[in-house]
């Protein structure tokens, strides 16, 4: 198998990483009008088409001997049960995080929900074997959790505004103001189970049974393939928007929309893949800790960027609504430099 052997290409791939893991669902948004449940079988398909290619080409070829099949059979049961329900529990967050984003978009849905899965992560970290410096872990935490709280403000003022604007233009359905609830509970609910499938991931990967990055990126996208259609009954027969949804109707959407989805899986799978190929180096080339966790983890902002930019997501929205989003975004930066630079200053204690 073909492992980063530099660390210049440690750091290409941890870019590659950081574009990819921010970039995915936006071929959601470019898919046009169509409903996350029917998308997310074509993610999970390409997703798991994209495991099965990495592992047989540049998962079976190198200098070492020792590929793809090799490691599956290395490695131990328990390893491949812990990979396998760590893609069960991501599945359903990253169904969760997509849902928020068709109802709140990716500049509140992905900051919020990520943001909380850092928090969660690093909660769990902290409890179970500090990784740096308490202070700093403490003070990065509380800045996420600052922009959390931001978004979801910033999100209720734009909701409040739009809806205002079609009362006065005589569009508004109802006269009674949205409530954000829904779209902040789907992000939140998304972050907490994207913050605690990292832990089974660490364990299937460790100890002389543990499993490569090949092997794991394919149990991992099995289980999530596998759980996609067990998911997908219930989000459509209890849909958070607008009426159920027959299995029927993801034969009535377009060739681009189907593509969109099978490439939004190839592009996440990449960068999953190549941020456990990173991992799975040695810490000598993997570079200094504060650049590893902004880059592994500045996935929100990357999203978010997608949203204001590209998509216009805070189009018209007034001067608060811009200046809270800006914040909030400086904030979460903030709060993942802290929490990456900890381990430095722990070290130097």
């Amino acid at each position: 198998m073909i492992l980063p052997q530099s660390y210049p290409a440690v750091l290409f791939l941890m870019v590659l990483s950081l574009f990819c893991l921010g970039s995915w669902a936006s071929f959601f948004k470019f898919a046009g009008k169509w409903r996350f449940e029917l998308y997310y079988l074509d993610f999970a398909l390409g997703l798991m088409l994209a495991s099965v290619i990495f592992a047989f080409t540049v998962g079976n070829i190198g200098y070492d001997g020792f590929n793809f099949i090799d490691d599956l059979q290395h490695a131990g049961k328990r390893q491949w049960l812990y990979i396998f329900i760590a893609g069960l529990i991501f599945n359903l967050g990253n169904m969760l995080l997509i849902a928020a984003v068709s109802v709140c978009g990716l500049a509140v849905a992905f900051p919020m929900g990520m943001g909380m899965a850092m928090l969660l992560g690093s909660g769990l970290g902290i409890a179970g074997q500090p990784a740096g410096n308490g202070m700093l872990l403490g003070l990065g935490c509380l800045l996420i959790l600052t922009s959390i709280i931001i978004n979801a403000v910033s999100y209720r003022i734009m909701g409040v505004a739009r809806h205002e604007a079609q009362a006065r233009a005589g569009l508004a359905k109802s006269t009674r103001r949205p409530s954000p609830l829904k779209g902040i509970v789907l992000a939140v609910a998304a972050g907490m189970f994207l913050g605690v499938f990292t832990p089974l991931v660490d364990k299937a990967r460790q100890g002389d049974l543990g499993l490569g990055p090949y092997a794991l990126g394919a149990i991992f996208a099995f289980g999530v393939f596998f759980s996609s259609f067990v998911y997908d009954i219930f989000f459509m027969n209890l849909p958070v928007e607008g009426t159920p949804v027959e299995f029927g109707g993801y034969l009535n959407v377009s060739l681009k929309q189907h593509l969109m989805g099978l490439v939004s899986g190839v592009i996440w799978y990449a960068g999953i893949l190549s941020a456990w190929l990173c991992a799975s180096v040695p810490e000598t080339i993997q570079g200094e800790p504060v650049l590893r966790f902004g880059l592994a983890q500045g996935s929100p902002v990357v999203a978010a960027l997608w949203g204001i930019v590209v998509f216009r997501e805070f189009k018209n929205s007034d001067m608060r609504v811009k200046v809270l989003g800006t914040f909030m975004l400086v904030l979460l930066l903030c709060g993942i430099a802290m929490i990456g630079a900890a381990p430095m200053f722990l070290r130097k204690g």
